[in-house]
């Protein structure tokens, strides 16, 4: 190559636009659960720098997050919330940790005392109220909320256990907030997914609700007695009911779910939105988007 090709060459190299790291938030649990969050990392990793940050809202998990994009080489961080919903306490936390919101939301402060698992390994005295340090601008994306991506997976989850559509009740279950109005936000968002369920294939009903587990007991007593009460009803109706987990990952609510069924007849799907090859597409649109909410 001549030397004058060698300094066009440069010149489009450094004219052109970098791409940012990947922040890859999510909820963390089980061993299993959040290797199955590293696996979709490593895939998003060999197309764009990524990193994960594991817990809800752990500033301690985050700030080292940030910190290993930005030794990588990263210019800029779009955080992409590997979670059900955006109306949620945890997705605006951290939102506050990521210096997108004024003003910390008061479950933070909860939030920070709590043990995060395997998501971060910083000293105890670090301030988890306080918002990270990065010398770099970040950008959030949405959750998973009514993207297509979401009815696109669980059909494939359903279609795996299911025998003849047309005589089949599909019910898809989440986990769900505390206050009403975002349970409200999380259930408008449960419609679109369901209204594209039934519309790929001629299931005879899709239902949604949310159980609500962090919610006081009499609400989330009630939300057992939903659940229930439809599933009763479908049965009733001569439908083989189908339980769809609407969740991020298996080895969280779909043990208190079959709990909740307890004597019922149904059949339940084997795995969440995770693994799923198809989200490393996703997490890439997401960061190819800049972060649009």
């Amino acid at each position: 190559m001549t030397a004058l090709a060698l300094v066009l060459a440069a010149v489009i190299v450094s004219t052109q636009p970098s791409k940012p790291g990947i922040l890859l938030l999510a909820h963390g649990g089980s061993p299993a659960w959040d290797n199955a969050v590293r696996a979709l990392a490593s895939g998003v990793d060999e197309q764009q720098p990524t990193e994960v940050a594991l817990g809800m809202a752990s500033r301690p998990a985050i700030q080292a997050a940030v910190d290993r994009l930005v030794a990588r080489g990263a210019t800029a961080i779009v955080a992409v919330p590997l979670f059900v919903s955006s109306h949620s306490s945890v997705v605006t936390s951290t939102e506050y940790l990521l210096g997108l919101r004024t003003e910390a939301p008061r479950e933070l402060a909860l939030f920070a005392k709590m043990k995060h698992g395997t998501g971060g390994h910083v000293a105890h005295e670090d301030d988890g109220t306080v918002p990270v340090r990065a010398a770099v601008p970040i950008r959030m994306t949405s959750a998973f909320d009514r993207d297509s991506i979401v009815p696109e997976i669980l059909l494939t989850r359903v279609m795996a256990i299911s025998r003849d559509p047309s005589g089949e009740a599909v019910v898809l279950v989440a986990h769900g907030p505390v206050p009403d109005d975002d349970n409200r936000a999380w259930l408008a968002d449960m419609a679109v997914v369901a209204g594209r369920l039934k519309e790929a294939v001629p299931f005879a009903a899709v239902d949604y609700l949310t159980v609500r587990d962090d919610a006081p007991a009499p609400i989330r007593d009630a939300a057992t007695a939903e659940l229930r009460a439809l599933v009763s009803r479908r049965i009733s109706e001569g439908r083989r009911v189908l339980i769809v987990p609407q969740v991020v990952s298996y080895g969280g609510i779909e043990a208190g779910v079959r709990k909740r069924l307890d004597g019922l007849d149904y059949a339940i799907t084997g795995q969440g939105l995770l693994p799923d090859d198809r989200l490393v597409g996703w997490v890439l649109g997401k960061a190819r988007d800049g972060g649009a909410r």
